[in-house]
């Protein structure tokens, strides 16, 4: 793009584009003369959408930033450390994966924008304060209120006794929430009295006491099977559910019977598996479409496509 014909074709190809989208510092992309400003005057509907560590403004305006960047600055860490007695990263990319959605709708909302009013626009979604919304929705607490009333954690979640509960031969997630929840599980275990316990009455009173509480389910769910459980909280319809690992999700049986998984032939790797679309469309089904393609694989098929010629395509020396 630092070559004359190369961005040439590049506006060409702008011309007929609905969005534009980049995860490239504005600073590079001024130098490459590439900004909204210049995208724009070429098409004026164009939705035009920055995917930034920190966006343009701020103090951290133009850093560098990484998912485990941004995990730290948002209190992930912390938070963890909280609940697990030290610091640590979440086992999951999850700034990257929660800011590229959060553009998708974005980008979908100024097409949805632009399809009533027929104004395109810039779009810019920064990894920092997205992930600084994700995390802040349920611990913002009584930090809401000015003055604060509170620190800005949501204590049932990072309490130690938050995990999963013990099994003789595994691990069941169970919530016994509700006062039903809680009423039911006094009958399985055959101690209707301690619902009279002042610490477990209500809601309130179980969150106040959360640890006990906790303590007090492990206690009787590790007497038991998984299997034992299983059976027991669902008759009692107390949300529950087997601990699993991310290889027994591969022979899931719900995942089987809604045709999750897809296949596809590669020509040198062989048969590979995919995690399909995770939603459904009454009239436009969603589907991988191909496999994942090599570095460049499908840049002259796209050229075509947006009515470079031949010559064209032949000057820009496209390996």
């Amino acid at each position: 793009l630092k070559r004359p014909e190369a961005k040439a074709a590049l506006l060409k190809m702008v011309e007929k584009c609905d969005v534009f989208i980049h995860s490239v510092r504005h600073l590079a992309m001024e130098r490459l003369g590439l900004t909204y400003e210049t995208l724009s005057a070429v098409n004026p509907g164009l939705v035009y959408a920055n995917l930034y560590g920190f966006g343009r403004k701020g103090e951290y305006a133009g850093q560098p930033a990484y998912d485990d960047t941004i995990q730290g600055m948002t209190g992930v860490p912390l938070l963890e450390a909280a609940a697990a007695g030290e610091p640590r990263y979440l086992a999951n990319v999850m700034a990257d994966k929660v800011s590229g959605l959060t553009a998708a709708y974005a980008v979908n909302a100024a097409l949805y924008a632009r399809a009533t009013t027929g104004v395109g626009q810039e779009v810019s979604v920064s990894m920092f304060e997205t992930l600084a919304s994700f995390m802040l929705t349920e611990h913002m607490t009584g930090a809401a209120f000015d003055p604060p009333i509170s620190e800005p954690v949501y204590q049932r979640i990072v309490t130690k006794e938050r995990k999963p509960f013990r099994t003789k031969d595994g691990y069941v997630g169970a919530t016994v929430y509700t006062n039903k929840h809680w009423q039911r599980f006094t009958d399985i275990v055959g101690q209707p009295e301690l619902r009279d316990d002042p610490r477990f009455k209500d809601v309130a009173a179980r969150l106040k006491h959360v640890a006990d509480y906790s303590n007090l389910l492990q206690s009787f769910i590790q007497d038991g099977t998984t299997e034992e459980w299983m059976a027991a909280l669902n008759k009692a319809e107390i949300p529950a559910a087997r601990i699993k690992s991310t290889t027994d999700l591969l022979t899931d049986p719900h995942l089987e019977q809604v045709d999750f998984f897809k296949t596809m032939e590669h020509p040198v790797d062989g048969t590979l598996k995919f995690p399909g679309p995770p939603v459904e469309f009454s009239k436009t089904p969603a589907a991988i479409q191909g496999l994942p393609p090599e570095q460049g694989q499908h840049t002259q098929e796209v050229l075509r496509e947006f009515g470079l010629s031949e010559v064209e395509i032949a000057a820009l020396n496209i390996k």
